[in-house]
C-alpha cells in the first residue's frame, strides 16, 4: 500500500488528507505483527521529492531516553548530548513492516519521512548522513532505538536509504554528523558575545582542579577500528607538526570507538584556527567539542 508523506497534505483539501491518514494509520494491519520479515512498499514513489528534516531545537522527549536499557541481553547507555557526536560505520533501513507502529519516543514510524533509529543518541537528535560510497548527504531526525545488530550504527527510514541511493543494496557505509541547533531560551550573547557554531560546543569556565576542567578538542574522525584511527593519527601528525594528535576510545552498545583527536587547546579560538586548518588539508571532517582533560584520552 503505498501512502504519501503526512507533511506532503494541502489542508486545504481535508476529504484528501482524512483518506491518506487513515491509510496511514491502517499500515497496522500489515505491521510487525503480521510481517515476519521486513520489506520495501510496492509501487513507485518519487523519493526525491521529499525533504531533508530540519534541524530546530527540540527538548529531550520524556520517552525512549532510559539509560541504561537493555535488549538482547546487551546493555546500553544513552548520552548526555549529541553535540560533538561523529561516527562511521554500516547503515541499514526499515520499512513496511515498521510502517505506522510507534515509535520509542512514542510517533508514528512513517518510512515516506526523513527519520532513523539509533542505539544511544538521545531523543530527538537530527544528523547529517554522508554515504561514503557515493558521497550523496541528507539530513534525518532520529527519534527510534535500534537497529540492535553489532555490524550496523544507524537503521534510516526507507525514505531516506533511497535518498542516500542504497535502498536496493540494503546497506551502505556512511559518516554520521550531528546537527545540534541552539536552545532559543539560552541567550547567545553569554557565550562570548556570539552565538555558538553548529556541532561545537560551548566552552565551560575551568573549575580548581585540574582533573575535572573541561577543554577544547579537535575531533576528526571516528571508527570502529583501531587500525584505521591509528593510520589516520600518524598521518594528521604529519601534515599538521603536531604532538598532541591521539586516539580516544569509548565504548558504544558494548563495541570500542576510536576517535582521532587533537588537543588540548587553551582556547576555543585556538581549537577553531586548527580545525580550519584539518579541513583545508582535506582530512576528515574536523569539529571543535569540548571534553574532560582527565577523560579525554580514555
Amino acid at each position: 500500500m503505498l501512502v504519501a508523506p503526512l507533511n506532503a497534505l494541502s489542508f486545504r483539501c481535508p476529504v484528501i488528507a482524512l483518506l491518506v491518514m487513515t491509510l496511514f494509520l491502517s499500515a497496522c494491519s500489515t505491521s510487525r505483527y503480521k510481517m515476519k520479515h521486513d520489506k520495501a512498499p510496492n509501487g513507485n514513489f518519487d523519493f526525491s521529492a521529499v525533504p531533508d528534516a530540519r534541524p530546530k531545537w527540540e527538548p529531550i522527549s520524556p520517552r525512549g531516553n532510559k539509560t541504561p536499557y537493555e535488549v538482547n541481553g546487551e546493555r546500553y547507555e544513552v548520552i548526555g548530548s549529541a553535540r560533538g557526536y561523529v561516527e562511521e560505520g554500516v547503515a541499514s533501513w526499515y520499512g513496511l513492516k515498521f510502517h505506522g507502529e510507534e515509535t520509542s519516543n512514542g510517533e508514528r514510524y512513517n518510512m515516506y519521512e526523513m527519520s532513523a533509529a539509533h542505539k544511544t543518541l538521545p531523543l530527538p537528535t537530527y544528523l547529517r548522513v554522508t554515504n561514503l560510497d557515493n558521497g550523496q548527504k541528507i539530513v534525518v531526525r532520529v527519534n527510534d532505538r535500534g537497529p540492535f545488530h553489532s555490524d550496523r550504527i544507524i537503521d534510516l527510514s526507507f525514505a531516506a536509504a533511497n535518498r542516500l541511493g542504497f535502498a536496493d543494496k540494503g546497506t551502505a557505509r556512511v559518516r554520521l554528523e550531528a546537527i545540534t541547533p541552539p536552545n532559543p531560551s539560552i541567550s547567545s550573547s553569554s557565550v562570548s558575545g556570539a552565538a555558538p557554531e553548529e556541532n561545537s560546543l560551548r566552552i565551560v569556565p575551568a573549575t580548581q582542579s585540574t582533573v575535572d576542567r573541561l577543554a577544547p578538542f579537535v575531533q576528526i574522525a571516528a571508527f570502529s577500528s583501531s587500525s584505521s584511527a591509528e593510520a589516520l593519527r600518524v598521518r594528521v601528525g604529519k601534515v599538521t607538526q603536531r604532538s598532541d594528535v591521539f586516539v580516544a576510545e569509548s565504548k558504544s552498545g558494548g563495541k570500542s570507538v576510536y576517535r582521532v583527536r587533537i588537543g588540548p587547546f587553551g582556547s576555543e579560538q585556538e581549537a577553531r584556527k586548527v580545525r580550519k586548518e584539518v579541513e583545508t588539508a582535506g582530512i576528515g571532517e574536523p569539529i571543535v567539542i569540548t571534553r574532560s582533560i582527565h577523560a579525554s584520552h580514555h
